[in-house]
């Protein structure tokens, strides 16, 4: 037993420094929550990151993660940090198990990446990657676990995705070749690649960028105006999720919209002023 604590806490460690590591936003608003559940988010978040990180590796590792979940499902853990801490998180809240399928598949269409031809089939994209996350935290943050609040915390995950595409243009496309703006909204603002390619801030990219902003402003707010669904102690820590991430388009405004060239991030003392403005508006 004595041993079985010890495996367990090094694999809890182990998720939470991987969340500590990739994302500082998400690890400084959910490290607030009551210690079982920041753990369950920090494993939860692991996993996601697992499968994210396959997809720079090459097919057959998704495929090993697919079989390994086939397996987790079954009840057959497997041999790893991330496999035994969801192990943990299982035997304390009901996750449904198809939202890590909805996962895996979204990181498969980044692998055979195909840029978006409308904004709807990039819905379709976020619901995969990000939605499937707020499905898989949902039973640790609230008590309600039904279909309208799952909406709400898959509308947050558009949300945050919709916000992480305008964040990272140039980067995705100087890294990996990809542009995830639709081509009919890149048209239609008279946006081209080439552009894109030498990190011209047009009028027309920043038209564009307020389109999808507003599209991802339009989310928080509905996910803001139905924050009392969630668990007393998990409402500051969402919301603060929510609202940093947020910030990082106005943070790109604030760096006359170039995206392109740059990578913007919310600064540290800024994340702390939100920190206290969103801990005295929910009362956390």
């Amino acid at each position: 037993m004595h041993e079985e604590v010890i495996m367990k806490n090094r694999d809890l460690a182990y998720c939470e420094r991987v969340i500590k590591q990739h994302s500082k936003s998400f690890y400084y608003a959910f490290s607030q929550l009551p210690k079982q559940d920041r753990l369950a988010v920090y494993a939860i978040y692991a996993f996601c990151r697992m499968c994210d990180d396959a997809v720079d590796e090459e097919q057959g590792s998704i495929d090993q993660i697919q079989r390994e979940l086939d397996h987790f499902k079954r009840g057959k853990v497997v041999d790893h940090p991330v496999w035994r801490a969801l192990a943990w998180v299982h035997e304390r809240y009901e996750i449904n198990t198809d939202f890590y399928d909805e996962q895996i598949e979204g990181q498969r269409m980044d692998l055979m990446f195909k840029q978006p031809e409308t904004f709807e089939t990039l819905v379709m994209y976020c619901e995969k990657v990000a939605a499937s996350v707020g499905g898989m935290l949902l039973p640790i943050l609230s008590h309600e676990v039904d279909a309208q609040r799952y909406a709400q915390a898959r509308r947050l995950g558009v949300a945050m995705q919709l916000t992480n595409i305008l964040r990272d243009v140039g980067e995705d496309y100087r890294d990996l070749q990809r542009i995830y703006l639709p081509r009919q909204m890149m048209a239609h603002y008279g946006v081209t690649e080439t552009q894109i390619a030498q990190g011209q801030v047009t009028n027309g990219f920043k038209q564009l960028f307020e389109a999808l902003a507003a599209e991802a402003e339009t989310r928080y707010k509905q996910f803001r105006d139905e924050l009392s669904h969630y668990k007393r102690e998990a409402r500051l820590p969402v919301c603060l999720s929510a609202t940093v991430y947020g910030e990082i388009l106005n943070v790109i405004r604030e760096h006359h919209y170039d995206s392109l060239s740059q990578r913007h991030v919310v600064p540290r003392s800024r994340k702390q002023a939100l920190y206290r403005k969103e801990k005295h508006k929910v009362g956390g």
